[in-house]
């Protein structure tokens, strides 16, 4: 009985040192002579069957097995044609040292080995680009087929790899030009696999480092901090992209650049690609402080369309600023289908049904604080945990962030201290004012750039100044206007808990379409209000045809729990909303605005007011 023999295919790149005498190797016909016929074994490596040594004849491009009889000592390779009847095939790879992926700096112009697993596959104009991590660092490996067209289609995300190739320079990055590739099975990839995970898993354990302040609050908070920062960490190092939404205040502002700060770092270090945090991590601002269905709309749209273009994962979705409250799980539910994780960093009010949607949720609230510590801190202190390194560049945020949203914790105090030898505290209220100022007329827009500026990251300081000036007056210019056409049609009501209710339509009575926005318009009458009136309790109610905004001084109330009330006894009044305690806004149907403005009405003057209504309004 013939026995199974083994029939060699050798891979690209592979040279006559790979090639060994007494083997059997499969070619093809390359050309013929009077004395045989030349048979390619490779793109570089032939030899030559005596016409004495074939068994059949060829024609030119057939498939045909050869036994190696000799190599001669200035290379020329003699061939025997054999004809097995049973045999399998085994691939030889170029012998190459086994390298990191850490380590190809080191290797320019050296044929190496690298083992990982895929996590995107790019088709450009020319190679196709694998993007391959080994736990140690991400590498692109670049496949050449010819132009356009997708080398190894075999080759999916995920896939643990073999890779052989020349380590070259390519745009000032370092990057493996494929000789071979091969997907890994069995025991061969479950260890591959195995090792990456490993290597992410270490590397993604976060920086365990002091708070730039004391707080009682961010120490209880820290187990939670940690896990969404080894989370984003994680995805960072795993190539997934990261989708920072956030909302388009100065607060969720400061606490979205921090993170993008400490994200686009890392990208820099873990790629050597320059140009890869512009499509790895997305910020994206949302008008409300919730997450809208226009807003998963928008980020299911960007992940499903990068993913057929680019080859990229699903992204991790970071919620800064929102996240937290009823409002927004109807757009949870719809990232939950496409297993789309979710981390929630958030200073309103939580809702407990909002924690299975979610694979972190870090808020103050849930650790016996309340919004006076802002989402700006705990997106700083997150970002130092993700990458230390940023501290300088992000340190000054919270100040601003605390200013901006009107925290009255201690916090606000201690950051402001921090930075008090670069930053005073009124130059932080500014950056506040102009980075709402900027934000509003860039719409959906992130304004990488001029928001860095404008909150003087890594850029210089006199010209920041300047920048934030001209801001500000511009800012504040608009909101003098909006007030003089505003505050005559202030309506005044005293309620039974003894507040002072300020009623004002900010459809009819302000400019549309022109900063300041109708929460930002409620807000100013609100500050103007509580100078006019310091020792008595303050709402403020700014509405139009489907909306109230609300601003509250000394009155102990829950607005997102009057908000479901309302919901469930004004039948056909659309209520929605929420925010935090004593600040948020309430959507509903135009026709019901009377009643539903008036429920809320009675329900403020059934809760109690402070005895004391001093410091800044809220």
């Amino acid at each position: 009985m013939e026995r199974e023999i083994i029939v060699y295919h050798l891979s690209a790149g592979c040279t006559n040192t790979e090639v060994e005498e007494g083997k059997i190797y499969i070619g093809r016909v390359q050309g013929f002579a009077n004395f045989g016929v030349f048979v390619q074994l490779n793109e570089s490596v032939k030899g030559l069957v005596h016409r004495t040594n074939l068994k059949r004849r060829h024609s030119e491009r057939d498939p045909i097995l050869v036994k190696v009889i000799s190599i001669r000592s200035n290379g020329n390779i003699d061939l025997e044609e054999v004809t097995p009847s049973i045999y399998h095939t085994e691939m030889v790879v170029k012998k190459a040292a086994t390298v990191s992926l850490n380590e190809l700096s080191q290797n320019i112009g050296r044929m190496i080995r690298i083992e990982g697993v895929v996590s995107q596959i790019k088709q450009t104009g020319g190679p196709t680009i694998f993007i391959v991590s080994d736990g140690s660092a991400i590498a692109n490996a670049a496949a050449f087929v010819e132009a356009g067209v997708r080398a190894y289609p075999e080759v999916q995300l995920d896939d643990a790899v073999r890779i052989i190739g020349e380590v070259m320079t390519r745009n000032n990055q370092v990057q493996v030009e494929v000789s071979s590739l091969a997907v890994l099975s069995g025991e061969e990839a479950e260890k591959v696999h195995g090792m990456v995970d490993q290597a992410i898993e270490r590397r993604a354990e976060p920086a365990d480092l002091p708070f730039l302040v004391e707080s009682e609050v961010l120490e209880r908070l820290r187990p939670q901090m940690r896990l969404a920062a080894k989370i984003i960490r994680r995805a960072i190092l795993e190539s997934v992209p990261i989708v920072i939404r956030h909302h388009a205040d100065a607060d969720g502002i400061c606490a979205a650049v921090a993170l993008e700060q400490a994200i686009t770092s890392i990208i820099r270090e873990n790629t050597g690609d320059f140009e890869a945090e512009y499509f790895m991590v997305k910020r994206s601002p949302s008008k409300a402080p919730f997450y809208e269905l226009e807003d998963i709309t928008r980020d299911l749209d960007y992940a499903l369309k990068d993913a057929v273009r680019y080859g990229q994962k699903i992204p991790l979705i970071v919620l800064v600023d929102n996240g937290s409250t009823e409002e927004d799980e109807p757009s949870l539910r719809i990232a939950r289908t496409l297993d789309l994780k979710v981390v929630v960093i958030d200073h309103h009010h939580p809702d407990e049904v909002i924690d299975q949607f979610l694979v972190a949720h870090v808020n103050p609230y849930r650790a016996g604080g309340d919004f006076g510590i802002t989402t700006g801190m705990l997106g700083t202190e997150i970002a130092r945990m993700i990458h230390p390194e940023v501290t300088d560049r992000i340190r000054h945020l919270p100040a601003i962030s605390a200013v901006g949203d009107r925290s009255e914790a201690k916090e606000r105090g201690r950051y402001l201290d921090l930075v008090k030898a670069d930053f005073t505290e009124e130059e932080c209220k500014d950056m506040a004012l102009a980075i709402d100022y900027q934000q509003f007329w860039l719409r959906f827009n992130d304004g990488r750039e001029i928001v860095k500026y404008i909150l003087n990251i890594g850029n210089e300081r006199e010209n920041q100044r300047a920048l934030v000036r001209i801001l500000v007056q511009q800012a504040n210019s608009a909101i003098e206007d909006q007030m003089a056409a505003l505050m005559p049609h202030v309506v005044t009501r005293i309620l039974k808990n003894g507040a002072m209710l300020f009623l004002f339509d900010v459809e009819l009575f302000a400019h549309k379409f022109t900063f300041p926005p109708p929460g930002k318009t409620s807000g100013e009458v609100h500050d103007r209000l509580c100078r006019l009136h310091p020792d008595r309790a303050v709402v403020s109610i700014g509405f139009g045809p489907d909306f109230a905004v609300l601003r509250s001084r000394g009155v102990l109330m829950n607005l997102p729990k009057m908000v479901r009330e309302l919901r469930q006894e004004i039948l056909g009044g659309g209520v929605s909303g929420g925010g935090h305690l004593v600040v948020g806004s309430v959507k509903f149907v135009e026709g019901m605005r009377e009643k539903v403005i008036e429920g809320l009405i009675t329900k403020i003057s059934d809760v109690p007011i402070e005895a004391s209504f001093t410091g800044p309004c809220r």
